[in-house]
């Protein structure tokens, strides 16, 4: 079943002369932005020059940083006036990354997010009960508008408060859930305790995205829930949620690429590597108006596979996201940077810098234990002492993440020294 057969199975010289007439528009808009103007005047390239999509490699990267450097809409190409809609992020590491939408966009991200849910079996038939955050973040309102575009019934509930999402689920036939994984994996164990006749229970489709998960674990919601579990890929820099989708096929998730030119480069130099080989995901938006991106360097490690999917869909194919190539975490939807740890260990005397953080996945949920090293001058075997500290640096911690995390508390030079990198993140998910 698809929403657009006419982009989604197109030959591969179609999607590539739309590709080409999008990206030399998008390269005049963002002569709008003077982060990219300097950008070319400093490498000595002339936008009038660039004629064709094959030059696009040669062009300069965008990262995470440029949008925090010109917080809050210093990449926007039009006036205020023609931005309807504005998103963030937490913030949690420095300023937040701030995307703007006009009018269009929000269309074309109804459009891609419609498409998506298509593939996933959705329609104006189903039920569609969303449990992803709504407000700045981009997945609740994201999946919204697209389920309204495919006439779904849209059952707004937002996050949390489970109990009331199972009440839902049962009183209203909800036949499709979304949320993260991680979530979906603890309502279908809330159902086990709760003891709700599984009868009753009509789910039979899963939207999970917004943090990475294994195969094991839509395994584990499959069976728990009674659905399908389909992976959704978004970032807010690019999108949201819909910039990619698994077909019932479910060997990659098939980017729309008539919005979102994609590639994958090696992280360390910066080449573009040919289809099949593991590296950065890169994005250059060529539709989008408010703030499009050249060349937006994502950090998810995967691989793109050109063949024609068993669906009859044409459109390139990403794998899993098989880890980062900085140091940051998704623990239950948080981004979580260890030098964020380290900073509020720096701020107490009775720590030092030293520490570990180790991930494990417990019951479908994420976990985080932090080894901390206590200062020498600090270290006691006064179990009171010990745990008024733990308590402090959870609470600390807590505070700056917003998640919770469990301390251990370790002797003066037990962990690990290293003469290069430090190994911070132990992370044993197996994703």
């Amino acid at each position: 079943m698809y929403w657009n057969e006419s982009i989604e199975c197109a030959d591969r010289q179609t999607l590539v002369e739309i590709q080409n007439e999008r990206f030399l528009k998008m390269i005049e808009r963002i002569q709008n932005v003077p982060f990219y103007r300097n950008k070319f005047k400093e490498l000595g390239i002339n936008p009038a020059d660039i004629k064709s999509i094959d030059q696009l490699k040669d062009l300069p990267f965008t990262n995470k940083y440029d949008l925090r450097d010109n917080y809050p809409f210093g990449l926007f190409a039009v006036p205020q006036s023609e931005v309807v809609r504005v998103h963030a992020s937490s913030g949690t590491t420095g300023r937040p990354t701030v995307v703007g939408y006009t009018q269009n966009d929000i269309d074309m991200w109804r459009e891609v997010v419609a498409r998506s849910l298509t593939m996933a079996g959705v329609s104006k038939k189903d039920l569609i009960q969303i449990a992803y955050g709504y407000g700045l973040f981009t997945g609740g309102l994201g999946i919204h508008y697209g389920a309204e575009t495919v006439g779904a019934s849209v059952i707004p509930i937002s996050g949390g408060n489970t109990m009331k999402q199972l009440q839902l689920m049962e009183d209203f036939g909800s036949t499709v859930i979304a949320c993260t994984p991680s979530y979906a994996a603890f309502l279908g164990e809330s159902i086990e305790k709760s003891g709700i006749d599984k009868d009753k229970i009509k789910l039979k489709t899963g939207v999970f995205g917004a943090e990475p998960w294994s195969e094991e674990l839509r395994d584990v919601i499959q069976k728990s829930l009674g659905i399908k579990a389909f992976n959704i890929y978004g970032l807010s820099e690019v999108i949201g949620p819909g910039v990619s989708m698994e077909c019932e096929c479910q060997c990659g998730s098939h980017i729309h690429e008539d919005h979102f030119i994609p590639e994958i480069i090696n992280p360390e130099t910066g080449e573009v590597l040919p289809y099949g080989e593991v590296g950065e995901l890169v994005f250059t938006t060529i539709t989008k108006e408010a703030m499009p991106l050249l060349r937006y360097r994502t950090r998810d490690l995967t691989r793109l596979f050109i063949d024609k999917c068993d669906c009859g869909r044409t459109l390139v194919r990403m794998d899993r996201i098989m880890g980062r190539t900085d140091d940051m975490l998704i623990i239950r939807g948080v981004n979580v940077f260890p030098t964020q740890v380290e900073s509020v260990l720096l701020e107490m005397e009775e720590t030092s810098p030293n520490y570990q953080l180790v991930v494990k996945r417990e019951n479908n949920l994420d976990t985080l234990e932090i080894k901390v090293e206590v200062n020498e001058q600090f270290w006691t075997d006064e179990i009171k002492v010990i745990e008024g500290l733990k308590k402090k640096i959870h609470h600390n911690i807590s505070s700056l993440l917003g998640l919770s995390a469990t301390i251990k508390l370790v002797e003066p030079h037990s962990i690990e020294r290293s003469e290069g990198k430090a190994k911070r993140v132990i992370d044993n998910r197996n994703l």
